[in-house]
């Protein structure tokens, strides 16, 4: 896993301003209520980012442990949930290192977190870690690219302008397709404009890999999971085809 959002976390939240946590946590209550044996209490929530979904689910009333690579985006989802006067136990590690001495009801990877986990042995290790983490029974739930999709669609240059409190982002985001190796490479290019001047400027490369069904069962059987449902994101009573860019995959430990 490379260590990303070096800069650009200084203005994801910013960037992703649009993205409707609540849905997304009706989603997940949504799974929750049709896979699970019973309702979890608490949640490991890898790759947390910024906090948007350890938030929303401490304020139904979850018990939530949040972590990721970055302290930086630690550091400002601490910030939020201190604004938010919510109590989320927060952790600056890898998946690959993961080392809490204690097991979750439930586990949650959003955002296409495990895209960025690009290596056989590291997936494996990662997929390990968290089944170690886990009660028999709990769910583990996560979203990804959906290779099919990515090789019928294929990634393509984007532009995204977004204005927020001031602030005028405009983000540029140029793919690089390795087929061969199931990976992008996404170049991001950031200017930040207030009031009319450039005050910043960012380039990032994030390496994400794509992933294909059997070989998500594959690796979630090689690590004591059952694959129970692949659904698309937010739609968990449709099916997944060759346009369906970000799948959510429902697992099972056992």
């Amino acid at each position: 896993m490379n260590e990303t959002f070096l800069s650009y976390g200084k203005y994801y939240d910013i960037i992703y301003s649009d993205k409707d946590y609540e849905k997304e946590c009706d989603f997940l209550e949504e799974i929750v209520r049709k896979y699970s044996q019973c309702m979890p209490k608490t949640i490991l929530d890898v790759g947390c980012g910024t906090g948007g979904h350890v938030i929303s689910l401490a304020k139904r009333g979850y018990t939530l442990t949040g972590l990721d690579v970055s302290e930086m985006m630690i550091r400002i989802a601490r910030e939020k949930v201190t604004k938010k006067n919510v109590s989320v136990n927060f952790y600056v590690m890898d998946v690959r290192k993961l080392e809490l001495n204690e097991r979750f009801d439930a586990c949650i990877s959003m955002f296409s977190t495990m895209d960025y986990i690009t290596k056989n042995e590291d997936i494996q290790r990662a997929l390990r870690n968290i089944r170690g983490h886990l009660k028999n029974g709990s769910l583990f739930v996560f979203d990804f690219w959906y290779g099919p999709a990515v090789l019928t669609i294929l990634p393509s240059v984007r532009t995204k302008v977004i204005e927020k409190e001031g602030t005028r982002i405009i983000r540029v985001s140029q793919p690089q397709l390795d087929s061969l190796h199931h990976i992008c490479k996404v170049h991001y290019h950031l200017i930040v404009v207030k009031e009319n001047r450039i005050v910043d400027e960012v380039k990032e490369m994030h390496t994400v890999r794509f992933y294909f069904p059997e070989e998500i069962k594959h690796y979630l059987e090689e690590n004591g999971f059952e694959l129970v449902r692949l659904c698309p994101f937010l739609n968990l009573k449709g099916r997944v085809n060759e346009k369906t860019w970000n799948v959510t995959a429902i697992s099972k430990a056992i």
